[in-house]
């Protein structure tokens, strides 16, 4: 089984000059709810924000870093992909921030003038119809999960067993060989 990673931007446009500290509080009480997926057992790591960088100002960047990595190679994306995640969630780094998102590509190994790749315009439109697409799946958060061959949406985190059944019935429907899902 094959993942494949899409865009869903949380912060579309970036966020609009309010009351920074009143921002970070705001933000960090919203962090709150990283709790409970991360008491599951099979959990990615997950703390509350504890930065006084952020609350990050939109979610494109990120994305197009991605992007960027993808155009390497599956592994340049996971690399980078698991960067992100850890630098953002467990890290508490703001990762809409071209300095942060530049010196975590550098931390991976990728090749320093690939990062640029990021800046070019067909990258920034492959996340806009990426997230296009999400919406119109029916997609209002994330995670959000979607089987080839299913139009169902499952969205939110979720304990691994709710993925697992999800996974087994749709390939018995689809009438591939039921094959545990590990």
């Amino acid at each position: 089984m094959q993942f494949d990673w899409r865009s869903y931007l949380l912060r579309p446009e970036p966020r609009r000059p309010g009351e920074p500290q009143r921002d970070l509080e705001k933000f960090r009480a919203y962090t709150q709810s990283w709790l409970r997926p991360a008491a599951e057992d099979d959990s990615g790591e997950f703390r509350v924000w504890q930065s006084d960088c952020g609350p990050p100002s939109h979610s494109v960047p990120a994305h197009r870093v991605s992007k960027a990595a993808a155009r390497l190679g599956r592994q340049a994306f996971e690399l980078i992909h698991e960067r992100l995640m850890r630098a953002y969630f467990t890290e508490n780094r703001d990762i809409s921030r071209p300095a942060t998102l530049q010196d975590l590509w550098h931390e991976v190994g990728l090749p320093a003038d690939a990062f640029e790749v990021s800046r070019d315009p067909s990258i920034l439109e492959e996340v806009l119809a990426d997230h296009r697409e999400a919406l119109e799946s029916g997609v209002t958060g994330v995670p959000a999960v979607r089987l080839e061959g299913n139009p169902a949406v499952i969205v939110g985190a979720h304990p691994i067993g709710l993925y697992r059944r999800w996974i087994e019935r749709t390939l018995a429907r689809l009438g591939h060989a039921q094959a545990a899902v590990e």
